[in-house]
């Protein structure tokens, strides 16, 4: 994530020091206080920028990219290719694809958020009923998925929770701020009444699950959190932890494209159920259905 202090956010924006001061002491910006100093998330202003964007009557937003941002999925990624959508991902972790969503770049962004306080929260359909910027947006169920602590083989340290992980010092991998899985972390985190800084955390962070599949396999971690589908590939050990939901966010005027339908309608084809079930982990019994049109 990339974070502007006040002066450089004052001129990314072409604004007075003062001028943004005043817009932080009225709630009218994003930002956030670390240590006695404002900053500033490029992503975020983005946003902010785009949200308020005035058009003349009939004059069309730009076409979004076909690029599916957000989070990494192996199915998914299979998906989008075999189904001939055209459509390309750029796999950057939820946040920062449902950011650069907002802001109108791409086509849609698949996330799977997760809530700090309540486990059984549909994160996914919070964060679009309480944004501004995704009043005409749609959200479509891809999948139901498996997540959990990936293991070496055999699970030699005996992990079956976040409180094992603590107490046996074992090596965790972790993913970028912002990502679904660390959230997830985020969110086991705070229910166990446990600080990161408590555990022996494994750097630089994974950029996708394979990633954490991959450094636990080369001996550099010992466990990391992602789906059953990233530890079943590489014959990994898996210790679930929570079915949750994956999605995919459009504007509504975007559902009806070609390369959209063209997805949706591979989502009920068997090969795709087929894959599904030899990968392991996922539930398709919502593929393709509305789960929230706002």
């Amino acid at each position: 994530m990339q974070l502007f202090n006040t002066a450089e956010a004052a001129d990314y924006l072409r604004l007075k020091e003062r001028k943004l001061y005043e817009l932080v002491s009225e709630g009218a910006i994003p930002c956030t206080k670390i240590t006695g100093k404002w900053l500033f998330p490029k992503a975020e202003l983005d946003r902010w920028l785009a949200s308020s964007l005035t058009r003349p009557e009939g004059l069309e937003p730009a076409d979004p990219m076909p690029i599916v941002a957000g989070s990494h999925d192996p199915l998914l990624e299979w998906a989008l290719r075999e189904s001939g959508s055209g459509l390309a991902t750029l796999p950057e972790g939820s946040e920062a694809g449902l950011a650069r969503f907002a802001t109108g770049e791409l086509l849609a962004a698949a996330i799977h958020l997760h809530a700090l306080e309540r486990d059984e929260a549909d994160a996914n359909v919070e964060a679009l009923r309480t944004k501004s910027a995704f009043h005409d947006a749609i959200l479509i169920g891809f999948v139901r998925r498996e997540q959990g602590f990936v293991v070496a083989a055999g699970n030699p340290l005996g992990i079956a929770s976040i409180a094992d992980v603590a107490k046996k010092r074992a090596r965790l991998a972790v993913r970028p701020a912002g990502a679904g899985a660390q959230l997830l972390l985020l969110a086991l985190l705070h229910r166990a009444r446990l600080g990161l800084n408590q555990f022996n955390c494994v750097n630089p962070p994974c950029p996708t699950g394979p990633d954490i599949a991959q450094a636990i396999r080369a001996g550099r971690a010992d466990c990391g959190i992602a789906t059953r589908s990233v530890a079943n590939a590489v014959g990994l050990d898996f210790v679930p932890i929570v079915w949750e939901n994956f999605d995919l966010v459009m504007r509504q005027r975007d559902y009806f494209r070609p390369p959209l339908q063209t997805f949706f309608g591979f989502l009920r084809t068997p090969e795709m159920h087929s894959r599904a079930q030899e990968l392991g982990g996922y539930d398709l019994g919502g593929a393709g259905q509305v789960r929230l049109a706002t």
